[in-house]
């Protein structure tokens, strides 16, 4: 059975997609299928929706209609095999539209088994697929102090990251972490709440899932993708959910969009010949009703491109 709840930004995104019901369109990030559904309902016989997921759960959660759907089609990996796929495929058809929806789904979060949420005491895995690569409990008893430092800060933007890694390691000497709630319990002594909104493990737990995911290297890794398969007038759609996703799609499709700087002592003109895309309005948040409906969404933004 399919999760229920309402993808975020869903009709804006769906609008920005400026869906053709004969074209070929992919969901980098299926999560629980809510933005592939309403895809696939425009397309006509002709039309076709290419999904990909690496966590096991959305690839199960598609459901039968989808499954048995001809124009559907999920695969169980990375969105970083997007352009690979489609070589190896021979998809004649340029593709008219790539959504990605980055980050952690709201199904994640509530699968306490995950390991995602320090609201709830369990394994503290964190892994998108937690089939492959080393879960934060892994990494976390092994890393240097030096080493978990850097990882809270740079993902996490945690300025207390240096105070958090020392007593990650205090604790670790007498007994190794491996609960969700064990880990955000030594968060909180080192920085009490001090707001009501904001959980003193927020950051850091943020920190350690994009680490132990790469999730920052491969929207890095993906954009490029997307925009190569794309044909002319098709569509790029990205949806983060804080800083540090938005800025790495925010640079990426700034300069996708600008002629490349020539040196200032050659008298040449500036080459559009490299432009690959044309950014589409400005960036996209959520209303306050969806907000005030899903409270998740607050931090959402949506930035859209379309293909040169």
């Amino acid at each position: 059975m399919h999760y229920a709840h309402k993808p975020v930004l869903l009709d804006e995104v769906i609008k920005a997609l400026n869906i053709r019901a004969d074209g070929f369109y992919i969901d980098g990030t299926f999560g629980r299928g809510g933005h592939s559904r309403e895809i696939i309902k425009r397309l006509g016989d002709k039309g076709r929706l290419l999904a990909f997921d690496k966590d096991p759960d959305a690839v199960m959660s598609a459901g039968v209609d989808l499954i048995q759907d001809e124009r559907f089609e999920i695969i169980k990996g990375s969105f970083t095999m997007l352009k690979r796929y489609v070589k190896q495929h021979e998809i004649k058809k340029q593709v008219s539209g790539v959504l990605f929806d980055f980050g952690v789904s709201s199904p994640q979060l509530d699968d306490i088994k995950r390991g995602f949420s320090f609201r709830y005491d369990a394994p503290l895995d964190m892994r998108m697929n937690p089939t492959e690569g080393e879960s934060t409990s892994e990494w976390l008893n092994k890393a240097s102090e030096k080493e978990i430092a850097d990882v809270i800060y740079k993902y996490g933007e945690e300025r207390a990251s240096r105070k958090i890694s020392k007593a990650i390691i205090k604790i670790r000497k007498k007994t190794p972490i491996h609960r969700t709630k064990q880990l955000a319990e030594i968060i909180c002594k080192v920085i009490p709440s001090n707001k009501k909104d904001i959980h003193p493990a927020t950051k850091t737990f943020q920190a350690f899932r994009i680490y132990i995911n790469h999730e920052l290297d491969e929207i890095r890794e993906v954009l490029p993708q997307a925009t190569d398969v794309l044909c002319k007038g098709g569509r790029l759609a990205a949806i983060s959910f804080h800083s540090l996703e938005d800025r790495i799609v925010k640079r990426f499709m700034r300069d996708q969009s600008k002629p490349k700087d020539q040196p200032l002592e050659l008298p040449v003109a500036q080459d559009y010949r490299d432009i690959k895309l044309k950014l589409v309005g400005k960036k996209i948040r959520p209303s306050e009703d969806e907000v005030s409906k899903n409270q998740r969404s607050r931090s959402a933004l949506l930035r859209v491109a379309e293909r040169c």
